[in-house]
C-alpha cells in the first residue's frame, strides 16, 4: 500500500476539505482527489462521503484512520533520529493570531526567526476573526479564549493591557475627561457589535455606553488609525497604541483592561520538531515583549514628557 496515498488520506481526514488538505500538502486539490481514489481502490471501499461542507469519513475511513496515525507516528520517530533531521528545521508552520497581536508583535519576530531557518516556511494568519484549529486552518492558534475541548495542547501565552486612548488633537478640542461621567457626549471608535468574534472584545460595556460612534470597524488597526486622525476615543491594546506619541491615555488608571492570549496546537503534532521550535519561540517572544504587552508606568512617563520643564536651580558658588 502506497504510504503517500495514506498520507493524503490522513490530511483530508483531519482538514475535512480537499482545498485545505491540498494547501497543507502544497499540491493541487485534484492531486488529493486522485490519491484518495487510488487508495479507495486499494482498500476496496469508499473512505469518504462527499457533503456540502466537505468530506466526512465513512465507517471504513474511521477504522483506517487510527492505523494510519500509528504509522505516521512511527515514521516521524524514525525521521527525527535520521542524520537529515539534524540539518535544521524544515516544512510549513501556519500560525493563526488576532490581527493586532499578529501584526504588531509577532510579524517582526517571526520574520527574523524564519530568516534563521531557510528551510522553514512560516505562514502568519493575522486576522480580525477567530482562526479555527479544529478546521485545520492553522497549526498553532493564539486566541482570546481558552479552547474548551478537543485533543489539543493549550498554554496561557500572556496577559496584555488595553487602555482608553485619544489623540492630543482630540483632547485639546473637547472638554476635559477626569471621571467616567465626563465621557458623556464624547465620540467613540469601536468594534461592530454583531461581528465581534469574541466576548473578550466587549470592553465598552464595562466602562461607558457611548452616545455616538465616529467609526466602528472589525479591524483594531483601523480603529487605531481613526483615533490617530482625531476622530474619537477608543479602547486599544497598549502594544498597538503606547508607542504612538500622538496619542494619550484617557482616565489613566481608571480605564484599564486586562485580557489573555491562549496558545494551542493539536496534540497529534506536538512531537514534530518544527512545531516544538515555533511553539517555544512564541513563548519566548511573549516573555521578551512583556514591557510592551503589560506597560506599567507609561502614563506617568507621558505626563512627565508633556509637563513644562523647570529651569535648573542655581546654587551659590562655594568659596
Amino acid at each position: 500500500m502506497d504510504w503517500d496515498n495514506l498520507r493524503y488520506f490522513l490530511e483530508l481526514a483531519r482538514s475535512g476539505t480537499l482545498m485545505s488538505a491540498a494547501r497543507r500538502l502544497e499540491v493541487d486539490h485534484t492531486t488529493v482527489a486522485r490519491r484518495i481514489q487510488s487508495l479507495e481502490k486499494e482498500v476496496g471501499a469508499p473512505l469518504f462521503s462527499r457533503e456540502s461542507g466537505g468530506h466526512r469519513l465513512t465507517e471504513a475511513g474511521r477504522r483506517l484512520q487510527p492505523q494510519v496515525e500509528a504509522m505516521e507516528s512511527a515514521f516521524q520517530a524514525v525521521e527525527s533520529t535520521a542524520p537529515a533531521s539534524q540539518e535544521g528545521l524544515s516544512g510549513l508552520v501556519r500560525i493563526g493570531a488576532t490581527e493586532g497581536f499578529g501584526t504588531v508583535v509577532l510579524a517582526p519576530q517571526l520574520a527574523l526567526f524564519a530568516a534563521q531557518h531557510p528551510k522553514l516556511t512560516i505562514d502568519l494568519l493575522a486576522m480580525p476573526r477567530l482562526v479555527h484549529l479544529s478546521r485545520r486552518e492553522a497549526d498553532i492558534v493564539i486566541s482570546l479564549e481558552r479552547p474548551a475541548r478537543g485533543p489539543v495542547v493549550v498554554t496561557k501565552l500572556t496577559d496584555y493591557t488595553l487602555r482608553l486612548y485619544a489623540s492630543k488633537q482630540y483632547l485639546a478640542a473637547h472638554k476635559p475627561i477626569k471621571t467616567r461621567e465626563d465621557l458623556r457626549g464624547h465620540t467613540f471608535i469601536s468594534y461592530v457589535d454583531d461581528l465581534l468574534f469574541s466576548k473578550e472584545l466587549q470592553y465598552l460595556d464595562e466602562l461607558h455606553r457611548p452616545d455616538a460612534f465616529a467609526l466602528r470597524s472589525t479591524s483594531v488597526l483601523a480603529q487605531h488609525r481613526a483615533v490617530v486622525a482625531g476622530a474619537g476615543i477608543a479602547v486599544l491594546p497598549a502594544f498597538v497604541a503606547e508607542g504612538d506619541k500622538t496619542l494619550r491615555p484617557v482616565l489613566a488608571g481608571q480605564a484599564n483592561f486586562t485580557r489573555t492570549f491562549w496558545m494551542s496546537m493539536p496534540a497529534e503534532t506536538k512531537h514534530l520538531m518544527r512545531m516544538q521550535a515555533v511553539w517555544d519561540f512564541l513563548r519566548e517572544t511573549a516573555q521578551t515583549q512583556q514591557s510592551t504587552l503589560l506597560p506599567q508606568n507609561a502614563e506617568k512617563a507621558d505626563d512627565k514628557a508633556d509637563a513644562p520643564q523647570r529651569p535648573p536651580r542655581l546654587r551659590k558658588p562655594t568659596l
